[in-house]
Parts: C-alpha cells; structure tokens; sequence
C-alpha cells in the first residue's frame, strides 16, 4: 500500500470512528402528570385541588436516556410542554447531549427574543436536567462527581407544611401549632409554614406555631411576596422576636428595593430567589444586597448548567445558598446532587452547612414516582434528620413507567 493510500485509509477510519462515536438526541417528550387532591390546599396566591408534576425525558440513539423536571403546576405545566415539544425539542433533535452547554445557549439564545425569564426557562430547565442525567450515565458517575464531587453523603433537611385552607385563622391557627410540631416529631431539624391571610392575622399564625416548634427546632415563614414592604416590616419584626430563622419571599421578587430596605432594616434572614432565572437575573439580585439566603430553583431558573453558574455568582457575593425544591421525586434527586456538590461558605471547621426542602403535604409524586423510592420521608425519621445522596449514575433514579402511565394526563 503507498503511502498516500494508507493516509487515505487511516482517514476514513478515522471519520468513520468519529461519526459513529457521537451521540443523537433521538427524542424529547413531556410527562405531565397529575392527581386529585385529597383536600384543597393553598398559600398566599391561590388555593388548588390538584398534584402536578412536569417531567422531561430525553432519548438517544445509543438507549441512554435522561430524565429532569420542569417548574410549575397545572396549566403552566401544559404550556410549558408546549414548549418543550414544540420549540425546543426541533432545536436539539440530532445534537450531542454531551454538548449540554452547547445545546444551553443555542436554545436560550433563540428564545431570548420571546423570553429570557418564565416558561421557556422553566422548559429548558427540564430539558438541561435531562442532558447532565445522560451525561452521569454515559461515564458511569452521579451528576456530584461530574460537578467535583461530594462535600457531604447526606444532606439535613427541612419540612415545609402548613398550607392555608378554607378555615378560619382560629382554625388555622390551631391547626398550624399543632402540624409544626408534628412536622419536627418526624424527624426534621426545622419547619416552615405558609402565611397569606392578611399581616395581622399572620402574625397570630405565627406565634402559633413557634409556640409548636418550642426549643426543638426552627421556623421559617414563606409569604409567596404577598405584602408591600411596611407590612414586610410589621411581620418581620414579630418574626424577630419569636426567633423565626428566614422569611422567604415578603414582598415581590421585582421590588428590589424592598428587599433591600427590609434586609437592612430586620435582623431575621430575608431570602428569596425562586421567581429569578438565569445568571443575568440573579446578577442583578446579589449586586442589590437584598438577600441573607439566596433560594434557587433549578427546575426553573434554567437547569443544572445555569444552576452551577447561578451558585458561583451567590458564592461570589458570600451570599449562601438553600436550593429551593418543589415538585416530583426527580426534583429532590436532582437537588440532592447539587447540594451534596455544594462548597462551604466561606469555610471553616463548623461550617454552616445547606438544607434540603422536602414537601410534607400529600404527594405520589414524591413517594411513588420512582422504580426505587428514595423514602424521603422514611430516611429522615431513621437517619436523624438527614436524606442520603444517590449514588446511581446521572442523578440517580428512574421513574417508573406505570406510575407515568396512571397519572398522565
């Protein structure tokens, strides 16, 4: 063989490897799912009588597939599959999953005409989840060692209960007392109830349930940015002297300055950040200094590659970091990898250390969602508060078809 005919040769072998080595994103689907509540619930905004989970799975043409979750209930979930299968996924079909980075800025970049905030976050952030599941699964690593690895193997949580019902605020404030203790007996390190009846009447539920928690644990208050700013001060200083540890969201995540104002003014912790999206908004966030505790959301703010980015920026202002988590079994197993990959800040032998938020209310889709139940609920009774980190490749769990199949909507 000349050699001129070997390098030809060599060539073709080597595009032929080549080709044949990269991965296609063969198939992007939404799973929305959802279930009657038992009874209706509600929090400062809304009541609602339905479960929902909005789950994405992305399939290759090698048989790995992804699995991530996006934000959001009920008809934003439906929107937000519109968006998912209808905008997004012509975008990726026939790319590389393994560019997820990629893929992130390709898609964001297209949709930053019609929103860089919302929904289509909300979607990519699924889609993007998906993709660091594939990632793990193709080198045999939980997403916690693709990031660099485990600072802890199990995380402390926290239970968040008392939601607002139909009742009066003596029945309520009853009944918060008595759920804030119940939530600790379970074997949290600390709880956190839902306000939203008016300033006054708040306060009472307050004190109710701080009366509950005692000296076991702590409280934290969730308003969902239902006050204008004095009625953040009125309740925030009633928190200060029941010894509340954080109120989330007091007033409206665009009202910067009251964040501001309300930190500086409050010694109980302002946090906040689960209506923000990607690194441009929270940029703008940390640079007000208005946030003790910064609260993302990775299901929203547009998955685990602007997450990453998102904590830097916290980290780079000395702002800590308590993931916010709602939804399915995927969205606790995707948190528990980026808490178990979170640094300490700012470092030290007794470092305070993150907190994993786990819904308390009824919900299948946290308990019977995955092929193997991660037992949230039962790992906190039995390991004194804490819920062990998946070491599954990805992020460590599969759903289970059935269940897809019964709550599909």
């Amino acid at each position: 063989m000349s050699l001129d005919a070997g390098r030809v040769c060599c060539c073709a072998f080597v595009n032929m490897f080549s080709v044949n080595a990269i991965m296609k994103i063969t198939k992007v689907k939404s799973h929305v799912l959802q279930y009657e509540l038992p009874e209706d619930l509600g929090y400062s905004q809304q009541f609602y009588s339905k479960r929902s989970a909005h789950l994405v799975e992305v399939q290759t043409d090698e048989g790995v597939t992804g699995w991530g979750e996006c934000f959001g209930a009920g008809n934003i979930a439906l929107a937000n599959k519109g968006i998912v299968e209808l905008v997004i996924r012509p975008i990726i079909l026939g790319s590389d999953p393994l560019d997820r980075d990629v893929i992130w800025h390709k898609v964001y970049n297209l949709l930053r005409d019609h929103g860089q905030k919302g929904m289509p976050l909300q979607a990519l952030s699924g889609v993007d989840i998906a993709l660091w599941d594939i990632a793990g699964k193709v080198a045999g690593l939980p997403v916690h060692k693709l990031i660099g690895g485990a600072h802890r193997s199990s995380i402390k949580a926290y239970g968040y209960g008392m939601m607002l019902k139909r009742e009066s605020v003596a029945d309520h404030k009853s009944r918060f007392k008595d759920e804030a203790s119940r939530i600790l007996s379970m074997g949290f390190h600390a709880t956190k109830m839902k306000v939203g009846l008016g300033a006054k009447a708040d306060v009472e539920l307050c004190a109710a349930v701080a009366e509950g928690v005692g000296t076991t644990g702590q409280f934290m208050v969730d308003a969902n940015h239902c006050y204008t700013t004095s009625d953040a001060f009125y309740v925030g200083r009633a928190l200060e002297e029941m010894g509340a540890y954080w109120f989330e969201e007091p007033v409206a995540p665009e009202d910067l300055d009251g964040y501001r104002e309300l930190r500086q003014g409050l010694s109980v912790n302002i946090s906040g950040g689960e209506a923000e999206f990607n690194r441009w908004g929270w940029r703008t966030i940390l640079e007000n200094r208005g946030l003790d505790i910064a609260q993302p959301e990775v299901c929203a703010l547009g998955g685990i590659s602007e997450y990453l980015r998102v904590l830097a920026l916290c980290h780079a202002h000395f702002t800590p970091v308590i993931n916010h988590v709602w939804g399915s079994a995927i969205a606790v197993a995707a948190n528990l990898q980026l808490l178990a990959a979170m640094p300490v800040m700012p470092g030290g032998m007794h470092q305070w250390e993150p907190m994993l938020e786990l819904d308390t209310t009824h919900n299948h889709f946290r308990d019977e969602l995955l092929k193997e139940p991660l037992n949230v609920l039962g790992q906190v009774k039995n390991n004194q508060g804490y819920v062990t980190v998946p070491t599954a490749p990805g992020i460590g769990v599969e759903p289970d078809p059935e269940i897809l199949r019964k709550y599909s909507v």
